[in-house]
């Protein structure tokens, strides 16, 4: 995508937007709520014509070759497309018949996706019996029957426990490993961390700051101590000790301090806290999350505006 605005009435959804993704990779966009993520997938897939600049899709431009597009594309939105009265190889069967497989090669290409997917053995149980990871699972198989070589991934896990997570993201890894180029949009950080090569930070429809999460994670600061002093009383007297750049968090009794040389500087803290007489409850020397990176980019970006 190259310069891609998209406009409803006065509001811009899209506002130049860039984005390139490599082939064979997992690329995140994150951003918040009405950043246009949804927007760009939307586009992408073609259920949206721009209304200005350029994007392509596996080297077929939207505007003038959208059926080449489409026949090399898989999506997965956010709200499941399965009919919850039919199992899994009916479902699998009817979208293999509606994408003109034919009866014997729908059937066989439901067969390997469930299999693939860990599904087999489902047999003819409904789909509202299904547990939400495994119904997300069957969704992602849905949106792979015409093996695409490029799968959009718009907020796969919105709503699912920590097991439903971890099986969605078991499943992307294996397509990843097949050759299959993903473009996910989360606003699950952890998410963005396991899974992607690489990854945009979208705010105000356009990219605000991209990189892969280590790259992005050493922009907004290096290394911090995290220090939990066991006397809430001791927290102002411990934060002096150690000079700018210094954080707070009275409430976990919690001090942040920079570290640009890990061992080094975790042997300057526990001097310093035992000199002054300060006992510490715990220390943990750790990079930023990106957690940290998102609120301090998207902050930046409404300060700016």
């Amino acid at each position: 995508m190259e310069g891609v605005r998209k406009r409803y009435g006065e509001k811009a959804a899209l506002d130049g937007l860039n984005l390139v993704v490599a082939h064979g990779t997992v690329h995140a966009v994150l951003g918040p709520n009405g950043a246009g993520k949804t927007t760009a997938v939307r586009v992408l897939a073609t259920l949206l014509r721009h209304d200005e600049g350029v994007a392509r899709v596996a080297g077929h431009d939207l505007r003038t070759e959208a059926q080449e597009v489409r026949r090399r594309i898989g999506l997965l939105g956010q709200h499941a497309a399965v009919d919850e009265e039919l199992s899994g190889p009916q479902n699998l069967d009817m979208f293999g018949r509606l994408h003109h497989l034919g009866a014997r090669r729908a059937a066989t290409r439901a067969g390997e996706l469930l299999e693939r997917f860990g599904l087999a053995d489902t047999g003819r149980k409904s789909i509202k019996q299904y547990s939400g990871g495994m119904r997300r699972r069957l969704d992602l198989a849905a949106s792979l029957i015409t093996d695409p070589a490029v799968l959009f991934l718009d907020e796969p896990t919105t709503g699912l426990d920590p097991r439903g997570r971890a099986e969605v993201w078991a499943a992307v890894r294996s397509l990843v490993g097949g050759g299959t180029t993903v473009l996910l949009t989360t606003q699950y950080l952890e998410e963005a961390d396991q899974l992607a090569d690489r990854i945009s930070v979208v705010d105000n429809g356009r990219v605000i700051a991209e990189g892969t999460a280590d790259r992005l994670k050493a922009e907004v600061g290096g290394d911090r101590i995290d220090v939990v002093v066991r006397d809430a009383g001791q927290l102002a007297p411990a934060a002096r000790l150690f000079g700018d750049g210094v954080t707070v968090d009275a409430d976990r009794r919690l001090i942040g301090v920079p570290a640009a040389d890990r061992m080094a500087a975790l042997t300057r803290v526990v001097q310093a806290l035992e000199a002054a007489g300060i006992e510490a409850e715990d220390i943990v020397v750790r990079r930023p999350t990106l957690d940290e990176v998102f609120l301090r980019l998207t902050h930046r970006t409404k300060e700016a505006v």
